[in-house]
């Protein structure tokens, strides 16, 4: 496959420089010319806690119109920053294998989720992390950071925070997988929608980009995002509602299971579900779980986090 270079549109941070020039390799690969275009996001200008500035594309918007206008043929995002909102004129072209889901603990004293000391400073920027760290350690004092990867590292580093809590997949795409102190049983921490994964969205109608990118599509991978994407579709919860999921592909028995969860601000009030069934049923999988949490008062919690900032 030859013709004009495809444009590539991603944020500058390293990871994301990182997920677009996986993608460009990959492209290369196939005989596919491509180039990166560099595009600001609202997210990567925009300080204080992500749950006060509120609003949902804070790190795809600006990317996703660069799309729109022509500037960018592909842009590559982290799923779990995409909201489940179509945009009109633009596609979900391919997800790629996913990486490891879960979250870390890194600390300086090699602790354990179980383990960190009474009142230890803890350093996330997601309402998710917090609310379900301090379902089991209410005692933590639980902090919010902001930055990339690098700059919450040198923080806990230089001693602002005890431990931080972050994505597995992260460290390991930037090669630090050696400051992986703890990786959080998915009982204790429930994954982000999406996390892991990268999602690669085109303008709909540019079947010679959706062709290119095709080789790039991992289906297990996109069953198991795309049920959990349902199930926050459902909620009406929005990338930053303290919402948890984890779909998972069982092998053997051909079967996709999905565990979500919704949880308050503060941690107290936590609800869970689980339903399986077929890849092919991803969607309606994803429909039954939310459907689950909504009978048991899940939209009244996510209206609270938001009204509260992910506090109450």
């Amino acid at each position: 496959m030859n013709g004009e270079p495809l444009r590539i549109g991603t944020r500058s941070s390293p990871l994301a420089l990182w997920q677009a020039t996986w993608v460009a390799q990959e492209l290369k690969n196939s005989g596919q010319p491509v180039e990166i275009v560099h595009v600001s996001t609202t997210g990567d200008v925009t300080s204080g806690p992500l749950g006060e500035i509120g609003g949902q594309g804070l790190f795809t918007k600006e990317i996703q119109a660069a799309l729109i206008d022509n500037r960018v043929d592909i842009a590559v995002h982290s799923l779990k920053d995409l909201p489940t909102e179509p945009t009109a004129g633009l596609a979900l072209a391919a997800v790629p294998i996913r990486e490891a889901c879960g979250d870390v603990l890194v600390s300086r004293g090699g602790f354990h989720s179980d383990t960190l000391p009474h009142g230890a400073v803890i350093g996330t920027g997601s309402v998710r992390r917090r609310a379900q760290l301090l379902h089991v350690r209410p005692d933590l004092d639980i902090r919010d950071i902001r930055g990339n990867v690098e700059t919450r590292l040198r923080k806990m580093d230089e001693g602002e925070y005890e431990a931080i809590v972050l994505a597995e997949a992260g460290l390991r795409r930037l090669e630090m997988a050696e400051r992986i102190v703890h990786v959080m049983d998915k009982r204790i921490m429930l994954p982000a929608v999406g996390q892991g994964a990268l999602g690669i969205e085109v303008r709909e109608r540019d079947q010679r980009t959706r062709q290119a990118v095709s080789v790039l599509h991992h289906p297990d991978s996109y069953h198991c995002v795309q049920a959990e994407r349902k199930l926050l579709a459902e909620l009406r919860g929005g990338c930053l509602a303290p919402v948890g999921a984890w779909g998972r592909i069982e092998v053997e028995r051909n079967l996709l299971h999905l565990d979500g969860i919704v949880i308050s601000g503060d941690g107290v009030q936590k609800i869970s579900a689980y339903a399986c069934g077929p890849p092919e049923k991803a969607e309606e999988i994803g429909r039954q779980v939310a459907s689950q949490l909504i009978i048991q008062g899940a939209q009244r919690i996510i209206s609270y986090a938001r009204n509260t900032g992910g506090r109450g």
